[in-house]
């Protein structure tokens, strides 16, 4: 009789081992939404730049929801970076944007516009297409340049393949804007671009043909 108690035991002893190990196991499983939370957190911090999107006409997505035939003329991708406390434009090392040197309005992968039907910039007729757009900032004005170098990254500007270069002036505005903005706003001859980050916009007349 003593011999079947002790194995009796001994097998109640192995269930609840066995029940513990289990409950720790579970203990260390994450749920779902736990697991959810944890991929969207690593995937805030891979990118701090937030990729945008604007149209001309400025209404032009508010439209579309309600089901209004509007023509789109323009659309312009690119990612906003955030100035964090950084010198943005100037001549020191530490600025962000080097007056003088290329600057790919944005942050990541070339900035990118395409217009769905010919415009006149500066004079010039620009062709319906997508083109890189980027600029070369200094103090008063800032060299606004399209490129035909497409699905680039924006630090890596192939310069010979630039179709169009004009001038534009710069406009000190406060208070400063934390992060870079590029937006269209509807004019009578057609839409302005503007860019703005800092202290500093500028913007770029457009006129439909």
């Amino acid at each position: 009789m003593q011999f079947y108690k002790k194995i009796l035991s001994f097998f109640l002893l192995v269930i609840f081992f066995s029940c513990n190990q289990k409950e720790n196991k579970n203990d260390n499983k994450q749920s779902p939404t736990d697991t959810l939370q944890n991929n969207v957190a690593a995937l805030v911090q891979s990118d701090q730049s937030t990729l945008d999107m604007s149209w001309c006409p400025a209404n032009y997505p508010l439209e579309q929801m309600q089901g209004n035939k509007q023509k789109l003329i323009a659309r312009v991708i690119y990612s906003r970076p955030h100035k964090k406390g950084r010198k943005i434009f100037g001549t020191t090392p530490e600025s962000l944007c080097v007056y003088g040197k290329p600057w790919r309005l944005g942050a990541n992968e070339a900035t990118e516009i395409t217009f769905f039907e010919n415009v006149n910039i500066a004079g010039k007729i620009i062709e319906k297409g997508t083109y890189v757009l980027y600029c070369i900032p200094n103090e008063n004005k800032w060299t606004i340049i399209l490129n035909t170098n497409l699905y680039t990254w924006g630090l890596h500007i192939d310069e010979t393949k630039d179709i169009f270069k004009t001038d534009i002036s710069t406009i000190k505005q406060t208070p400063s804007i934390e992060d870079f903005t590029l937006f269209f706003e509807d004019t009578k001859t057609g839409c302005d671009m503007i860019m703005a980050w800092d202290d500093v916009k500028a913007v770029l007349p457009i006129v439909f043909s």
